[in-house]
């Protein structure tokens, strides 16, 4: 009967057990020659995956963005991508949005009717978070996207 787990295929470019957060096999340490006294050079440190220490992605400094805004928002060719520039923009902009409009409710319910005001009072910073924690998630997963694909696209080989 044959093995049910598939042999490690390369991946990315890389050897099978290429991958730095993969150990790798070592061979036991020569013990040194008797009388020699000289004790063998310790191994070299592990090293860290791109991206930091943790082997995570870097988080993006749209300062330092390969490409300016504008060179990325009309560059048609998608070689650069715009989405992790624009993500603090429109969360600052969806904040501001809901912070308003909240306000807004609160003003017109208090001109309508005290209970309505109060409601709105009470209620809308629970509604407020709730948006703003959906908005947040959607333009983290967009993000996310991006970042794989910019990942991936280090990874392979360039053609």
């Amino acid at each position: 009967m044959s093995d049910p787990n598939p042999p490690e295929q390369p991946s990315f470019n890389r050897p099978a057990g290429g991958d730095p957060t993969t150990p790798l096999p070592s061979n036991p340490p020569a013990s040194p020659a008797p009388g020699s006294g000289s004790t063998p050079p310790p191994p070299p440190p592990p090293v860290a995956p791109t991206g930091g220490p943790s082997g995570m992605s870097s988080i993006p400094d749209p300062t330092s963005e390969g490409a300016g805004f504008f060179t990325a928002l009309f560059d048609f060719s998608f070689t650069n991508f715009v989405t992790p520039i624009l993500v603090r923009f429109v969360y600052l902009l969806a904040t501001v949005a809901l912070v308003a409009s909240w306000l807004i409710f609160v003003i017109v319910g208090f001109t309508q009717n005290v209970g309505t005001g109060l409601a709105a009072l009470i209620l809308g910073p629970i509604f407020v978070i709730i948006y703003l924690a959906v908005i947040r998630m959607t333009l983290e997963f967009y993000l996310s996207v991006v970042r794989m694909s910019e990942d991936i696209h280090k990874r392979l080989p360039q053609a």
